[in-house]
């Protein structure tokens, strides 16, 4: 007697699940920033720190004698995940904090000269990988996209957490 076997339906071809030119914007965007944030944490990672450090590096590289409450404006956290994250960035020696000569109560987190080393070194890393992932375009697009998704963003006061 012949034990008949179900058949195993066929999957769907993933490539017509996923976005494709003419799926809507927002799930584009989610999904190339995915792309992108995976890269730039592997390549964080490779240098022994998270995305979240190379992001917090990067804002105090671009906006020096930023206090922690700036800091934390700029990059959309409450005060307890900012605190923790300097916490941990300052026990690594990529960080210090010194007190704001204009209010002894705050705090100025500035880079080491450690933690500048590896900022560099992820940035550099990062550009490649973003300038891989942007491969098909020319110069002219990669800077119309720039100014497009500066534009998507605006002057809003909720820019959303870069972390």
């Amino acid at each position: 007697m012949t034990v008949a076997h179900p058949t195993t339906p066929r999957r769907a071809n993933p490539s017509a699940i996923g976005p494709g030119p003419d799926s809507e914007v927002t799930w584009l965007l989610h999904r190339a920033a995915l792309r992108l944030r995976t890269a730039t944490g592997q390549q964080a990672q490779s240098h022994g720190i998270q995305l979240r450090d190379h992001i917090v590096l990067s804002a105090l590289h671009k906006s020096p004698d930023l206090t922690q409450n700036e800091l934390g404006r700029a990059l959309a956290l409450d005060k307890t995940t900012l605190v923790t994250q300097l916490d941990r960035l300052e026990r690594a020696g990529l960080i210090e904090r010194r007190i704001d000569p204009r209010d002894r109560r705050a705090r100025i987190p500035a880079i080491t000269t450690s933690g500048e080393r590896i900022r560099a070194a992820v940035a550099a890393d990062a550009e490649r990988a973003e300038r891989e992932a942007l491969h098909g375009f020319d110069e002219q697009q990669v800077q119309a996209l720039r100014a497009m998704l500066f534009a998507i963003i605006g002057d809003s006061d909720d820019p959303g957490s870069c972390l």
